[in-house]
């Protein structure tokens, strides 16, 4: 690994991107402390090899680090590298108001400064094609860097099985019960859910089951001839009056207009 750095600036127009790719590279740190500071943006450093402590946050602590690894460094937030052999790691720096939102979802933890994979494939094939669009640059990198960045930040969260939950709880979502009763079915406490999908969503258990009830709807709609009443029934809404009231609160559109307007087949409406 040879040492090297690329920076860039990214323009009003891309800005508007939300997400933006301010540095990236590859370094060697030798054994022994470095300075200790705080950034202005965000950053990821990959460390392929080596094993040490990141010093982190303004108490100073100290967490372990042993490749294959995965540091993320907020801004204004103190850090200092302790390796106690070589370093070899790859990094990027990054911007833009989605952070906010990345961060409200779960998928940059302030609390995991220091996170390990089962399988360190999955975060090194984002990093090294990030890595690859800004080294050869060109007219569209900085756009392709904000779709690797995208890639390798949902890569990085989606490793303790939080996704898979949430997966299962958007299945039994259609079926009418309570957030006591999924959590049973799922063989977890309601704290136990609740935690687990705020770790893969920033969100809650009821936001995770009414968003998969919604995509539900709008599906029976766009491809189905089926009455309102009874696709609020389908998606475990009893009173269609209020899964009306609601889908037009959330959607923007009522369900009649949204399959009149909202989907591509724009079937005709039935009640």
């Amino acid at each position: 690994m040879s040492n090297w750095s690329s920076y860039f600036t990214p323009s009003p127009v891309h800005r508007q991107l939300g997400l933006f790719c301010l540095g990236t590279g590859e370094q060697r740190n030798p054994p022994g402390p470095t300075p200790e500071r705080a950034l202005g943006c965000h950053a990821a450093v990959f460390l392929s090899q080596g094993r040490g402590h990141l010093l982190h946050g303004p108490d100073r602590t100290l967490h372990e680090v042993h490749a294959p690894a995965l540091l993320w460094l907020f801004p204004g937030v103190l850090h200092g590298y302790r390796p106690t052999t070589e370093w070899h790691q790859s990094w990027t720096l990054f911007g833009g108001p989605a952070t906010g939102a990345l961060t409200a979802l779960g998928h940059l933890d302030p609390t995991q400064p220091v996170r390990r994979y089962a399988d360190p494939r999955a975060i090194e094939r984002p990093f090294a094609r990030l890595l690859r669009i800004t080294r050869a640059g060109g007219p569209a990198s900085a756009v392709q860097a904000v779709a690797a960045l995208l890639d390798l930040i949902t890569a990085a969260s989606a490793d303790d099985g939080s996704d898979e939950l949430v997966d299962r709880l958007e299945q039994l979502a259609l079926r009418s019960s309570s957030i006591h009763g999924y959590a049973a079915d799922l063989g977890l406490s309601v704290g136990e859910l609740r935690e687990a999908t705020r770790r893969a969503t920033g969100s809650t258990p009821q936001e995770v089951v009414l968003t998969a009830r919604l995509n539900e709807a709008k599906a029976l709609l766009a491809e189905s001839d089926l009455p309102v009443a009874t696709i609020a029934r389908e998606v475990g809404y009893d009173d269609p009056a209020y899964f009306s009231r609601l889908f037009s609160a959330r959607v923007g559109q009522s369900p009649r207009e949204f399959r009149r307007f909202g989907s591509v087949t724009g079937r005709k409406s039935s009640f």
